[in-house]
Order: C-alpha cells, then structure tokens, then sequence
C-alpha cells in the first residue's frame, strides 16, 4: 500500500487525492491519502501533492505549523511530490515575489500569474514529455516558469514557456492536472519509476 499526504491547507484536496487514488489503480497499487493541516504527519507519507491555492497563504501556513521543514525532509530522503500551480510557486527557488517562502526543491525561478487573472483561466492540449497524446491542462491563474537551473528536465512548454519541470524527486505544473479525469500527471509523478523497476 502506497500512502500519499496531500498538504491540505489550501486547494483542491480532494480532486488530488481522487487523481492518485486512479493513477495507483492503474498499477494495481492501493493508495491510502491522508490530509496533511499540521506537522508530524509527513514522515509516515511515500509521496506528497502540494496543491494550488495562494502562494503567500501557503507558505505562511507551512512555516507556522512547521510543515515546510519536514517536505524538505521528504524530498532529501528522495521521496517525490508533485506541486500544482500555487504549489509549483512555493515549491520554487525564486518565486520573484519577498512575500513568498519557497522551499527551494525546484531549481526554477517563477512568474506569478503569468497567463493572467482568474477571468484568463483556460484548458489548453499539452505535449508533455513521454505521453503519446497531449495532456488537457487547465491553467488558472497560473504561473509560468521564467528561468531552470541546470538539472532541471522540462516536460512541457506553452507559449514557449516551461510550465511543467522535473527535478529529482519533484515535479512541478502551472496548471491543474487534478481537475481533469486524465490522471497521467499523477502517473507520472509517482508510478513512472515504480513502473520502470517492475
């Protein structure tokens, strides 16, 4: 059995927790999810989702329940995440933005609401890395990625900007794959090494 922790202090919780619920009935993997609000949770979790919501609340809330030291933790000992929109933001190196704490797991600087406002949200057929058909992203008020560091593997671009990124352990969207029934992001994420070593 494969436990998930969705950091659940902002965002679509349960469409995440239903997304990697699908994604491990394709392996024939039970997933076992628990809401993640306050630390001493993280450690017993194999992967965790970092969902959207507003970066600057984000961030505020994992320092002050001490939840942010332990995704690090996480993702040292090489354990993946996947972060999604906001997440993707706090996730970052540089989120271009003082009122943000980033965790600095992915080696990418970020541009907030890079395709525009709430009323600019759009789904969009995505060529992501390694899927034989586009992905149908749904992009709110979503970030872009302006700059990657060096060990960074971009999986997808729109408008000739990354918007989705691998490195190491983590991987990071400006758009919303749990709002979708496509579970592939998810697949990816945390099967596609599972499914490599079978």
């Amino acid at each position: 059995m494969l436990r998930a922790g969705v950091v659940a202090v902002q965002g679509d919780v349960s469409e995440h927790a239903a997304a990697i619920r699908r994604a491990g009935a394709a392996h024939e993997e039970e997933v076992d999810v628990i809401e993640i609000r306050q630390s001493g949770h993280v450690a017993d979790c194999d992967v965790l989702l970092l969902p959207g919501g507003e970066s600057t609340a984000i961030s505020r809330l994992l320092a002050s329940e001490g939840i942010d030291e332990e995704i690090r933790e996480h993702v040292a000992a090489g354990k993946p995440i996947l972060a999604t929109c906001a997440g993707l933001i706090v996730a970052s190196s540089d989120a271009n933005d003082e009122r943000v704490d980033t965790l600095d797991l992915l080696d990418v600087t970020v541009d907030r609401n890079a395709f525009g406002r709430q009323v600019d949200s759009f789904e969009a057929p995505l060529d992501v890395a390694g899927f034989d058909d586009p992905f149908p992203a749904v992009f709110i008020r979503a970030p872009a990625i302006d700059e990657v560091g060096e060990g960074v593997e971009v999986l997808a671009e729109w408008e000739g900007r990354p918007v989705a990124v691998r490195d190491g352990p983590v991987v990071g969207t400006a758009f919303h794959p749990e709002l979708t029934n496509d579970s592939r992001i998810h697949d990816l994420a945390f099967f596609e090494e599972l499914a490599v070593e079978a």
